[in-house]
Order: C-alpha cells, then sequence, then structure tokens
C-alpha cells in the first residue's frame, strides 16, 4: 500500500488482533512456542515521520532490543531494533508473514 494513497487508512485495534489470530493458527508448534514466549498485548509504538499519519505501528512483541511490529502502509510483520520503549528504531518496509518474521526472530536469537 503506497503511504501518498488518499484512501490509506490504519489498521484498527481489532484489525490487528483478527491478523494475529488468523495467523498464529498457521504457525508451527515451535514458532507458537516462541511468539508465546515473547508476544505482548498489541499496543502504538512510534516512528516518525512514516507512523505519524496512523499514530504509530502496532508492535505485538519483544525481546531484548528487537521489537516485532505490523507496518500497515506496506502489509506486513517487520522485526527492528530500538533503544526507547516506544520508539521503534528502524523503519523496514517487509511484506513477512508473522511466520517469516518469527523465523527471523528465531534465526536472530538463536531461539526455537
Amino acid at each position: 500500500m503506497n503511504t501518498n494513497s488518499q484512501n490509506w487508512e490504519p489498521i484498527t485495534e481489532a484489525q490487528i488482533w483478527d491478523d494475529l489470530n488468523s495467523c498464529v493458527n498457521a504457525l508451527s508448534h515451535s514458532e507458537k512456542k516462541l511468539f508465546e514466549t515473547v508476544r505482548i498485548e498489541p499496543e502504538k509504538w512510534a516512528l516518525h515521520p512514516w507512523g505519524d499519519r496512523g499514530g504509530g505501528f502496532w508492535v505485538v512483541a519483544l525481546i531484548g532490543r528487537n521489537v516485532l511490529w505490523f507496518n500497515d502502509i506496506e502489509n506486513g510483520y517487520n522485526l527492528s531494533r530500538y533503544s526507547d520503549y516506544g520508539l521503534i528504531g528502524e523503519y523496514l518496509c517487509n511484506q513477512d508473514s508473522l511466520s517469516d518474521a518469527i523465523r527471523r526472530l528465531a534465526a536472530l536469537t538463536s531461539i526455537e
């Protein structure tokens, strides 16, 4: 989805929950185990200037200094570093599924 689109609307909390519930059902056993360990209640985190229009991006998991978040502009999950709670440290525009992002997280942390 293009950020310049006049029709773009940020994803709602209900929509992120629907997406998470659907995606979690498709995870493998080990992916579910990892996700359940690091997941948080979805909350909006800032990422200027990309997230400004939508009030931030939905963060769904934390581990160490890594944050797993949904980019509703690009319609995909991303794994970024952060240094300040509530502020995503880098913009990524991956269009990864939750499963893809969990596999990258597992590889990054060597947790399975």
